[in-house]
């Protein structure tokens, strides 16, 4: 694929690559130059603010620790219980 450098410097990426990137309007790109290549690469950071809010907890739960003990028995940074007799 091509892109040809417009007299203002900007270029039109094509529809292949912002589909397959989900690139939409308003995406922020971070440009670096790596050796003779100019890289983008899509601002994650941007994507997950995107998402922040949009989803709720499934009733009853309050926060993602709950969420984690209804589903695992446990959530990251609980101890770890005590073996049960006849468990190792």
């Amino acid at each position: 694929m091509e892109a040809t450098v417009a007299e203002r410097g900007q270029i039109t990426l094509p529809k292949a690559v912002r589909d397959a990137l989900g690139l939409t309007k308003g995406t922020v790109l971070k440009v670096e130059i790596e050796g003779g290549r100019v890289v983008l690469r899509k601002n994650v950071d941007d994507a997950i603010a995107k998402l922040r809010g949009r989803f709720k907890f499934a009733e009853g739960h309050t926060s993602t620790d709950e969420v984690m003990r209804a589903l695992r028995g446990r959530a990251p940074g609980d101890p770890y219980p005590a073996p049960q007799d006849g468990e190792e």
